[in-house]
């Protein structure tokens, strides 16, 4: 039976390359999950390489939920994965099993786990410099012009010179498929569905960076300009948001002669650190929660202990 009605969900969370994955694996295979990925990247068909999806015979083993469900030119929207992902856990839960949720997107478990209010809308610095140099290129009146066709109640209430505002209405719009009115009519309507527990994962920073490097390099030597090069030769290209990520930019930019295959390597190395960075700003705020440090408790210690969490989590809201 639910407690209070409400499905229970245990979160692996943390930075991207902290081990998130490997970890899922074993820790659903204890507790006779399936994996919901909670990854915006990861939605998109054909996007592997550079993703870090799990491979087919994993899936095979474990099933895993909201991978490989929108093709590259599509504009799969945070309330896309959040209708989904309350389907899968149905799904889940009348097979007997349970949902275990991983991955490193924010704002996907903000909307699924608490529903959103205005001041957790996402950003992405990314979005923000197109969207600078669009005003550079075309003027503040075609960015407003932009607004107006998605969002004509917050056009109207901003000034065409208030560019910081519009630049941010276009921008929430771009990452959530959603304009800034309607999240506006959302606020603290949404009831609770879930009862969470994040388990956090961690470690220190240069750490972090080491294992980002070492990641990059290898995808770029596992065919990842590959990936990209079908992707584009295939109709995929950078207007659409699936190409508009790091890495895959800047493999675009190799492609097209603009930079060297080094400077992409390391600007997709740049580009995920500060991604990390960010993912982190949010996550720390995130509760309940409780986190541990990869890289002072040993493999096996860890495991027990985020084993234990959450079968401890899952019974109390079962019984």
């Amino acid at each position: 039976m639910l407690e209070h009605n409400l499905y229970p969900a245990v979160a692996i969370i943390g930075p991207t390359a902290v081990g998130k994955t490997d970890l899922s694996i074993r820790i659903a295979e204890e507790l006779n999950a399936e994996i919901i990925s909670v990854d915006s990247r990861q939605v998109y068909r054909f996007l592997d390489v550079g993703t870090d999806k799990v491979s087919t015979e994993t899936r095979r083993k474990i099933i895993h939920h909201l991978i490989d469900v929108a093709d590259p030119d599509e504009h799969f929207t945070v309330m896309d994965f959040v209708r989904m992902a309350d389907d899968a856990v149905k799904r889940i839960f009348s097979r007997d099993k349970v949902p275990l949720f991983v991955g490193g997107t924010p704002f996907y478990y903000k909307a699924l786990f608490e529903g959103i209010i205005s001041h957790d809308l996402p950003s992405d610095p990314e979005i923000r410099d197109h969207f600078e140099m669009k005003a550079r290129e075309q003027g503040r009146t075609y960015l407003h012009e932009l607004l107006e066709n998605i969002d004509p109640a917050t056009a109207q209430r901003l000034h065409v010179n208030d560019l910081r505002r519009v630049i941010r209405a276009l921008e929430v719009y771009q990452i959530t498929g959603k304009n800034l009115s309607w999240w506006y009519s959302q606020k603290n309507t949404a009831s609770p569905k879930y009862d969470f527990l994040y388990l956090g994962l961690n470690r220190p920073r240069v750490d972090l960076y080491e294992t980002i490097s070492r990641r990059v390099k290898e995808q770029f030597a596992s065919g990842y300009v590959e990936e990209v090069q079908w992707l584009l030769e295939n109709g995929f290209g950078q207007e659409f948001p699936s190409m508009q990520g790091f890495g895959y930019r800047e493999i675009v930019q190799y492609l097209e002669g603009k930079i060297t295959l080094d400077e992409a390597i390391e600007g997709d190395i740049r580009a995920t650190k500060a991604f990390s960075r960010r993912q982190m700003t949010w996550f720390k705020h995130f509760q309940p929660s409780m986190w541990y440090d990869t890289s002072v408790l040993d493999s096996g210690v860890l495991l027990q202990n985020l084993l234990n969490a959450s079968k401890e989590h899952f019974e109390r809201s079962l019984s």
